[in-house]
């Protein structure tokens, strides 16, 4: 059962051709995990949201509030019986039909899907996670870049890359040559006693669990933090490489290239975020 504009029904019976999302990827996603009925970093992905839906100039609903949404989530998972459950959820916001690129009007439909998770908290997959740098394109920077929108080509045609050559995941480069994010989540470099992250500017995705960690790292006196940009040759410098998303948590690299890594800061972080989802 999907919940399409806060009525439960099949999924089957929900795709028009003429879907904006479908048609010209007119369309806004939040991949949010929840854990026993519990929406976790709930707030980051609301205003998150709603900043979105403004930038691509989206009629925001007055009902559209965070509490709404949350009731709107737990409805569905309560119909697909994963109340009691750690669960993925996908909430969609596309404008409404009508129009070509330009659109007849900024009204919005959502829905909101929801499939089981097989792990309540964050574990530490320490199996072998080997990366490349994807260089068939380039990413551009530019504001529309740190929205999660259905414009994911470049992550589609990578993530093919990197299953037919073997690897995990691929490292997504800018127009600048610069090192900007992986397929499905942010880039955290570890050398020495320094750690560092893509900016926004660079054409990251300014991801929700980007932001939890930046926030956790505060917590390290014995490290120094920064937003900078990250060169291809940086990489193979580093300490540890890790990658994060709010379904996975942390997520190691263990090879890129010749050069392997190890995971000690990662690791460390991961028991932090625990504790700051139960506490939470």
């Amino acid at each position: 059962m999907i919940n399409f504009n806060g009525t439960l029904q099949n999924e089957n019976n929900i795709l028009s051709p003429n879907n904006r999302g479908y048609a010209y990827g007119d369309a806004l996603f939040e991949t949010v995990k929840v854990s026993h009925g519990k929406i976790l970093f709930w707030e980051d992905h609301y205003f998150r949201l709603m900043a979105s839906m403004r930038i691509l100039r989206m009629e925001i609903p007055m009902r559209f509030t965070m509490e709404f949404l949350e009731s709107e989530i737990l409805k569905t998972l309560e119909a697909n019986d994963l109340k009691n459950s750690t669960a993925r959820v996908k909430l969609l916001v596309n404008r409404v039909e009508g129009g070509l690129y330009l659109p007849e009007t900024n009204d919005i439909d959502y829905i909101i899907t929801a499939k089981t998770l097989p792990v309540d908290f964050y574990t530490l997959n320490e199996e072998a996670y080997e990366v490349e740098l994807f260089k068939d394109y380039y990413v551009a920077p530019s504001l529309l870049l740190t929205l999660k929108t259905n414009n994911k080509a470049i992550n589609i045609v990578g993530s093919i890359f990197a299953n037919e050559n073997g690897f995990k995941n691929c490292l997504l480069l800018n127009t600048n040559k610069q090192v900007v994010e992986a397929l499905n989540g942010n880039l955290f470099l570890v050398k020495g006693t320094s750690i560092k992250t893509p900016p926004l500017a660079d054409g990251c995705l300014k991801g929700v669990m980007r932001t939890q960690i930046l926030s956790l790292l505060k917590d390290l006196p014995d490290f120094t933090v920064e937003e900078a940009s990250i060169s291809p040759f940086e990489l193979q410098k580093a300490d540890e490489l890790f990658i994060t998303n709010v379904i996975t948590g942390i997520q190691p690299i263990t090879k890129y290239r010749k050069k392997s890594y190890k995971h000690d800061v990662a690791k460390s972080l991961l028991q932090k975020l625990n504790v700051k989802v139960r506490l939470g």
